[in-house]
């Protein structure tokens, strides 16, 4: 499937693109939104070489990430990012993440993206678990999985060389059998 594009009640998931360069720069270079991430640019040149490296992956590819942009449905600005990862090892299951600039944080809009991708990922394009990795210190990443029904898997003990430091890493999922006696309007409480 090329250039998936996925809408939900407000939202729109589509490519992210070279044009979204200087959007994605103004909050991914925020120290306070990368914290808990891997990705973070120092420049608008950095993000330009991110996405252009991010051009010849196609949806669904094992072994590669696929990054959506994140818009308003209605306006169409960028609010956010979302990333799916594609296990080389196991194609079955995809690990997710995702990013919300500032302005746009505790609106709802992680939730509601987080819960289109997976009914996505579990529906037509038959996977069987999406998980995702966080930081036990990133509450508000843990409020998002575990409202859209994601579970806690594990919880690694500074199993992370991250920043400088070891960090614990808590591994959330969700299956496809747990997820599709959900109805929709369960998926975005």
């Amino acid at each position: 499937m090329l250039d998936p594009e996925i809408l939900t009640r407000r939202l729109k998931l589509s490519p992210l693109m070279a044009s979204d360069a200087l959007a994605v720069f103004g909050y991914r270079a925020d120290p306070a939104v990368c914290r808990y991430q891997p990705f973070e640019p120092a420049t608008l040149e950095d993000v330009e070489r991110f996405i252009a490296g991010l051009q010849p992956n196609v949806f669904d590819t094992p072994g590669t990430w696929f990054q959506f942009a994140m818009r308003l449905a209605e306006s169409g600005p960028l609010i956010g990012d979302l990333g799916t990862h594609f296990m080389a090892e196991d194609p079955r299951q995809v690990e997710i993440g995702f990013t919300v600039a500032p302005a746009h944080q505790g609106q709802g809009y992680a939730t509601e993206a987080v819960s289109g991708i997976i009914s996505f990922l579990l529906g037509p394009i038959r996977k069987h678990r999406v998980f995702a990795s966080v930081d036990p210190r990133n509450a508000p990443c843990i409020t998002v999985l575990e409202r859209v029904g994601m579970r806690q898997e594990a919880h690694l003990r500074e199993s992370l060389w991250f920043k400088g430091e070891w960090v614990d890493d808590m591994i959330f999922g969700i299956l496809e059998s747990e997820w599709s006696g959900r109805t929709s309007a369960e998926a975005h409480r």
